[in-house]
């Protein structure tokens, strides 16, 4: 396929108006794919959101509060307007125009999982017809639309360049900043040629302020995976370089914010308990698979930032137990109270969180674990709330996730507190990572 000009990768195109309304079909309906769903439904399109989970459909219809970024009012807004409908049955997807494929690229034994775009490619392709504009937004290693996705849809007969447009455009979401925050971000297109690129462009820039072109899938495809891998390979450094800070007799965070004055040359990034969820600690591994498969050459720099991230909850774990032992406290007497068990603050989702490895590790020492999180989702025996009773029982108070909902003024009452994440007010009861 035909590479596009290489120099297009840097030319933004702006949103400058609507685009003719289009029959959409959104394939999956996460947190990703929602989100489409909604700003689609809102720019006009009519919608149907498909999702191989009855459940998750059966909730999106008639849950309580809010789907991740998606507030239920503009949800019920949506499914109001006529255009918006949610389903479990592939058979609604007949007559779609424009089909954007956004389902989890998940690992399976360390190694890219793509069964979910595979079956994806497949349910589109049953539907598919002559003009349909077909769009892959799942994460996933260079080669992936035009090596897996482009040959499945043309199993249907139709071909790229005879009456099929297909592109990838990653998605840059970014949970808890809400569905607006994402209208904001330029969102990058590529096409499997230069008429499916221009589709492609001209569905999302009805949808986002602006659009940047890029010269091929493929470079796209690695765009999204570089993003990722940078922020995994600066958060594991700063979490190696807290990790020893203490030998150094320096302070961690004050050094951050000392070369945080340099006005060029430097991003500041701040320690706490590694990066989890479904996206920073799973492309990078994709991006390092792929290198191996196509090079044979091992991608040392990110896979020892993998280690690192991997390894960040057992130190934290043993600075914990650390800290109880200077007090006279062992681990089998230990009670942890641990505040904050999602995988970033303020989101419910708890999917790859390392705040649960964590507890995790302080289990295996043999600590008795009490978890507190005001927004966590789907997780058993966490506490909503805590009292000053309960905080005078425990041992220890570990904060490791900073929720702008927690309650540190009834945290703050522990005899020792360890703080991973910075947001206590200073107190001598407390060890900063």
């Amino acid at each position: 396929m035909k590479a596009l000009p290489a120099q297009r990768a840097e030319a933004p195109v702006a949103r400058d108006g609507a685009v003719a309304a289009r029959r959409v079909a959104v394939i999956g309906q996460g947190q990703v794919g929602l989100i489409v769903s909604i700003l689609a439904v809102e720019a006009g399109h009519s919608v149907v959101g498909y999702d191989t989970d009855p459940s998750r459909i059966f909730r999106l219809y008639s849950g309580e509060g809010d789907i991740g970024d998606v507030s239920r009012a503009r949800l019920v807004r949506a499914l109001s307007s006529g255009r918006f409908a949610l389903t479990a049955d592939a058979a609604r997807l007949d007559g779609f125009e424009v089909a954007v494929i956004s389902v989890p690229t998940p690992l399976a034994a360390g190694q890219p999982d793509l069964r979910c775009v595979e079956a994806a490619a497949k349910t589109v392709a049953a539907h598919v017809r002559p003009g349909c504009v077909v769009i892959v937004e799942s994460t996933t290693w260079p080669g992936t639309t035009e090596e897996i996705v482009v040959p499945v849809l043309e199993s249907s007969g139709l071909r790229v360049g005879a009456g099929l447009y297909v592109g990838y455009a990653p998605e840059r979401i970014n949970p808890g900043d809400g569905i607006d925050a994402t209208v904001k971000v330029p969102k990058i297109v590529a096409g499997a040629d230069t008429a499916s690129r221009d589709q492609v462009a001209e569905f999302w820039e009805s949808l986002v302020d602006t659009v940047v072109l890029a010269p091929d899938m493929r470079t796209a495809e690695l765009a999204k995976l570089i993003e990722n891998t940078f922020r995994l390979v600066n958060i594991s450094l700063i979490n190696e370089i807290a990790h020893h800070a203490t030998d150094l007799s320096a302070d961690v965070r004050a050094a951050i914010a000392l070369a945080s004055s340099k006005p060029y040359g430097f991003m500041p990034f701040t320690p706490g308990v590694g990066a989890g969820g479904q996206c920073i600690p799973v492309a990078p591994r994709y991006l390092s698979w792929r290198i191996s498969e196509t090079s044979g050459a091992a991608a040392d720099l990110i896979e020892s930032a993998l280690r690192i991230n991997d390894a960040v909850p057992g130190w934290i774990a043993d600075r914990i137990i650390a800290g109880l032992a200077r007090r006279g406290i062992t681990a089998a007497d230990a009670v942890v109270l641990v505040a904050g068990i999602t995988y970033k603050p303020n989101i419910s989702d708890v999917r790859g969180s390392r705040a649960l490895a964590v507890i995790e590790q302080l289990r295996r020492h043999g600590a008795r674990v009490l978890a507190y999180d005001p927004l966590a989702e789907g997780v058993s025996d966490v506490l909503a709330g805590v009292t000053a009773e309960l905080v005078a029982e425990v041992s220890a108070v570990a904060v490791l996730v900073g929720h702008h909902r927690l309650d540190t003024a009834t945290l703050a009452m522990a005899d020792y507190i360890f703080d991973a994440c910075g947001v206590m007010p200073p107190a001598s009861t407390i060890e900063l990572l």
